[in-house]
Formats: C-alpha cells, sequence, structure tokens
C-alpha cells in the first residue's frame, strides 16, 4: 500500500520547476526558479521565512497559477495537463483544512471516492492506513478533536490513499509530537524505498541531514545551490551551509548589555 507505482522511466525526473515564476503586487515572492529532482530521492527544501518554498511548491502542485514558467511532474506539466500531473501527486500542505467534523475513515472514504476510486478499494486502503498511522484507535473521532500530530497524519493518509509517485510536503513535522514524528518518517522512509519520490520542505535542518540525500537551498525566490546532501554541505554541517549560502547574520545581540545580570 505504502509502495509507489511501479516507474516507467527513470531519465524522467520526478519534478521539474522552469523558469518558475510568482509575484504579489510589487513583491517578487519566486523569481525564475529552476529545480530538478530525480526520481527516487528524499528531497529536502530549506530556506529562511519568507524565502519562497510554499510559493514554489504550491505552484508546483497546482494550487497557484504561475505567472511565468512551468512545472512539470514526471513529464506531465501541472498546469496544461493536470489530471495526468495530479493523478501522480500527494500532497500535504502547510495548514491544510480538512472536513474535520468527519472521522479520520470517513475523511478518507470522502477523498477516494471523489478521485473517483471504488469504494472498495478506498475501504482497504483507508485501514491499511489508519492501522499503520496508528488512528485506528480513534475511529469515532472527529478530526476537529484530534491532536497536532494525529491532524498531520491523517493529511498524510489522505496524501498516500491514491497511491501517489511524489509525496510533496510542507513542514510535515511542524509542532509534531516525537512519537508522531517517527511514525511519519518511517513511513515516508517505506515510501521511497518502494520507488517513490519525496520533495519536503523543512526549518529543522538536523532533520534534513537525517532523512534526505539531495537538498536544495532556497532565498529571495531563487535556488542558491541543489544537489547531493554532501555536495551542497561540503565538510559543515547543513546549518554551517545553510547560513553561509543564505548570508545570514547570525549576531545582533551586542546592543542588549540589559541583559546581562
Amino acid at each position: 500500500m505504502l509502495h509507489a507505482m511501479t516507474d516507467t522511466g527513470d531519465s524522467v525526473p520526478a519534478l521539474r520547476l522552469r523558469g518558475l515564476t510568482k509575484r504579489f503586487g510589487e513583491v517578487v515572492a519566486v523569481n525564475s526558479m529552476d529545480l530538478t529532482v530525480p526520481q527516487g530521492s528524499f528531497f529536502g527544501m530549506v530556506g529562511p521565512n519568507g524565502a519562497g518554498k510554499t510559493t514554489a511548491l504550491s505552484m508546483a502542485v497546482g494550487l497557484l497559477r504561475p505567472d511565468e514558467g512551468h512545472a512539470e511532474v514526471f513529464g506531465h506539466d501541472v498546469w496544461s495537463d493536470p489530471i495526468g500531473a495530479k493523478s501522480l501527486i500527494g500532497v500535504l500542505p502547510d495548514g491544510l483544512a480538512l472536513p474535520d467534523r468527519l472521522t479520520g475513515r470517513e475523511v478518507l472514504t470522502y477523498l477516494g471516492l471523489l478521485r473517483g476510486m471504488d469504494r472498495e478499494t478506498v475501504a482497504r486502503r483507508a485501514g491499511e492506513l489508519l492501522e499503520v498511522l496508528e488512528l485506528d484507535g480513534a475511529e469515532g473521532t472527529a478530526v476537529v478533536d484530534y491532536s497536532t500530530g494525529m491532524r498531520k497524519k491523517i493529511t498524510l493518509a489522505t496524501a498516500l490513499l491514491h497511491g501517489p509517485r511524489l509525496l510533496l510536503l510542507d513542514e510535515p513535522f511542524e509542532a509534531v509530537d516525537p512519537v508522531s514524528a517517527a511514525t511519519i518518517r518511517t513511513i515516508l522512509q517505506r515510501f521511497v524505498s518502494g520507488g517513490g519520490s519525496v520533495i519536503f520542505s523543512s526549518h529543522v535542518m538536523a532533520l534534513v541531514e537525517q532523512l534526505c540525500d539531495r537538498v536544495a537551498v532556497v532565498s529571495g525566490g531563487r535556488v542558491e545551490a541543489a544537489g547531493t546532501l554532501d555536495d551542497v554541505r561540503g565538510s559543515q554541517s547543513l546549518d554551517e551551509a545553510f547560513v553561509h549560502i543564505v548570508g545570514a547574520r547570525t549576531g545582533g545581540a551586542e546592543g542588549l548589555s540589559w541583559l546581562a545580570s
């Protein structure tokens, strides 16, 4: 269930962004972004707040129309061939609203049928996902009463339900307790080991180093560095490489002498 669909061409990237651009008034949120994510990779996208990560991912999955450029999923253009592209994608946006007056199983059933899946397949997969994600003990609980970790897990279940080949996850571990985070990590690692591809944005560099084999550093709406984890960080930690690449200030406390005892 958690394995991705069979690959049909290793030379086609899981995701390719070409000249992707988005403006909000005078603000250029994403500036001619180019990025290639190979199939079978566990790909981390890191950057400071306001770097354009969420905007880029939203355009990559068809939630936000770009002003310029293209996004392709396994060769399918997200905007000219949305059905072909979106059938291959599972998405966990940050802050996604769910029909939270339903139970977890009801949410999965509703969204599965909405996708055109047959009822028997939806019921079987929903049961497997609820069990693997340790939500089967909350069968009668409405999503509105879920904890943050439970909400992250049920949203991941909705992303996995149709058997995608690519998962795009925006801050999947934010505000999640260690037990839920461990479960989510295990599911994602199993997905990749089964041939799937994962892209996720995060501010937690240690987590990216632990999970990812490739990484992109985004700043000012552009990809400033991308490649294998070792290529991007070199002999430094990813934290140190990140600060160097984005040119972040790490001081700033010099004038706060009044904080000293």
